[in-house]
């Protein structure tokens, strides 16, 4: 295998090689690596701005739960789920930006999703921008109590800054 690779936990290891077949980028091992190390860096970033933005990390969203999330998936999008309101939820779907196969982003007002949302395993919507995320590698909540609307301005907030920095990353995999 390789340097970058090497360092991503073996059951995504795969997804990796899914996501390079479907980013336009040659069918190599070199290809391989340099989206090996834009994970990396993406989940690096993730774990930053989670710690910058006072939330924690948990292993199970329950399906009730009246607060929202940022979910980072095995293949590097991210999922945002606002706070709960009376019609269901606003969740907004971000590729990490270099797939052919799904869309670039997606949003859907009163969305709801199937049961709970674990880390290991898919996210399932039964209203949602998708019907169905690759598995969940973290779950990251606010730490304090927030107002729904400011929770959802700081969750978009932290989705925005996130998805400024995928796509930074992303430059430099295409242009290396």
């Amino acid at each position: 295998m390789g340097e970058y690779l090497d360092q991503i936990p073996e059951k995504i290891q795969e997804h990796i090689r899914r996501i390079t077949a479907s980013s336009g980028l040659p069918d190599a091992a070199e290809s391989v690596e340099r989206i090996a190390e834009g994970w990396l860096e993406k989940k690096t970033l993730f774990e930053r701005r989670m710690s910058e933005n006072g939330m924690n990390e948990v292993m199970l969203f329950d399906g009730e739960e009246s607060h929202g999330a940022l979910i980072f998936t095995y293949s590097g999008s991210l999922l945002t789920i606002g706070p709960a309101t009376e019609t269901g939820r606003t969740v907004e779907y971000t590729s990490i930006g270099l797939r052919q196969d799904v869309p670039d982003s997606a949003v859907a007002n009163d969305s709801s999703f199937k049961g709970d949302i674990l880390v290991d395993s898919v996210a399932e919507f039964t209203d949602g921008p998708i019907v169905k995320s690759s598995p969940v590698l973290a779950i990251a909540v606010l730490g304090e109590d927030l107002d729904p609307e400011e929770e959802q301005d700081l969750l978009s907030e932290v989705t925005q800054v996130l998805t400024e920095d995928f796509v930074e990353v992303n430059k430099t995999i295409v242009q290396s």
